[in-house]
């Protein structure tokens, strides 16, 4: 039977509701920025001035927001990161690569690899979802596939170098501008603008060390076929003119841009990390008070910082939790659909306020209550 509708009283909710896990939020100033600057540059030629300043803005603004190194460059590319795990197939694993498996995203850029003909077997280091794997060096590999968190599970995994001679690629599709990361310890830092840098999807980016770098043009140069859209070297020579291959959504250049410049201004990498932390842990606190909900992260040191995953009592159907706050106007706070967990799932992305956070929890409060209740 379907619970009678509940209506959360105005006072309660947050000021926003968007809690997605990506697409995420994105910012109301944003978005007036576009309409009041979009005349003269939507529906311009992107590989004329006014969108080459504006990518020229994006990989200016994400050299500061994670203090690159010299050397370090910004690349971009179509496609997402779904289509950049098969540009790195192509154009930056040379033989055999190792992965460290731990959730739905994880296991398929490993997936990926395995399919490739012209490789050799990957590697496989995994463990059970709710956990993330240990690191293990490898003398075949020669790239490591970390994934600094994991979207589906809401574990985070340490950047950290892997013994060996092996690059080590990061997908940080839900990790960049939320998660503090040395480029120390990372040769390609890839992820796309729909989640922290809360702008929309279908564009790559990466931030690539002068390893992998050289990897990408002796891989481009050599008698390797790449299809031209994924060639990473095609994107490299593209990007250090501040345009893409082919045409890229402008409206998500400039979004994405607009959020880097915001966090950029606030204090940067350590001040969003620090706003995601606080947000996360205001759920995770909740979650542990609450007698009928509890983190599905057990270790605290692998909780991720913006994406939550809160277990319920099985008394409590999560569905309907996550039903009710949807009519209220609180979005997307569903469990990722193949974990298959009596669970909500909420991302806390930069561009979430720290209170709307902590007035999610007196929703979660006043929902439970009244179907308890009932």
């Amino acid at each position: 039977m379907k619970p009678a509708r509940i209506e959360i009283p105005e006072n309660l909710k947050p000021a926003d509701g968007r809690f997605g896990a990506g697409p995420s939020k994105v910012r109301p100033e944003a978005m007036a920025a576009l309409n009041e600057r979009g005349r003269d540059y939507m529906g311009t030629s992107h590989r004329q001035s006014p969108v080459r300043s504006m990518v020229a803005r994006l990989r200016g603004g994400l050299t500061e927001l994670f203090a690159l190194p010299d050397g370090y460059e910004v690349l971009l590319g179509n496609g997402g990161t779904t289509v950049l795990w098969d540009a790195i197939v192509f154009g930056l694993i040379e033989r055999r690569s190792q992965h460290y498996v731990f959730g739905e995203f994880s296991g398929k850029f490993a997936a990926a690899v395995a399919n490739a003909a012209h490789l050799s077997e990957p590697e496989i280091v995994s463990s059970e979802p709710g956990t993330h794997p240990i690191l293990v060096p490898s003398e075949r590999a020669d790239l490591y596939g970390l994934t600094h968190n994991e979207t589906s599970t809401g574990v985070a995994m340490p950047v950290r170098r892997v013994a060996g001679r092996g690059l080590v690629a990061v997908d940080a599709t839900s990790a960049a501008a939320g998660m503090r990361v040395d480029p120390a310890e990372f040769d390609f830092y890839y992820f796309g603008p729909q989640k922290g840098l809360a702008s929309d999807g279908g564009l790559w980016l990466a931030l690539a060390s002068p390893a992998a770098i050289e990897r990408i043009e002796a891989l481009g140069a050599s008698d390797r076929y790449i299809p031209a859209s994924i060639d990473l070297a095609i994107a490299l020579d593209n990007s250090r003119k501040d345009q893409a291959y082919n045409t890229p959504s402008l409206a998500t250049i400039f979004l994405a841009t607009e959020q880097i410049d915001w966090i950029n201004a606030n204090g940067g990498l350590e001040w969003s990390a620090a706003r995601c932390a606080e947000s996360s842990s205001t759920l995770y606190d909740w979650a542990e008070a609450c007698p009928l909900a509890s983190p599905f992260v057990e270790r605290f040191e692998q909780r991720s910082p913006v994406v939550v995953t809160i277990d319920f009592d099985s008394s409590i159907d999560a569905t309907d939790v996550t039903s009710a706050l949807r009519e209220n106007g609180i979005v997307d706070t569903d469990s990722y659909r193949k974990l298959g967990r009596n669970q909500i799932r909420v991302a806390v992305y930069p561009a979430v306020d720290p209170d709307d956070a902590l007035a999610l929890t007196g929703c979660l409060d006043y929902v439970i209550e009244r179907l308890i209740r009932d």
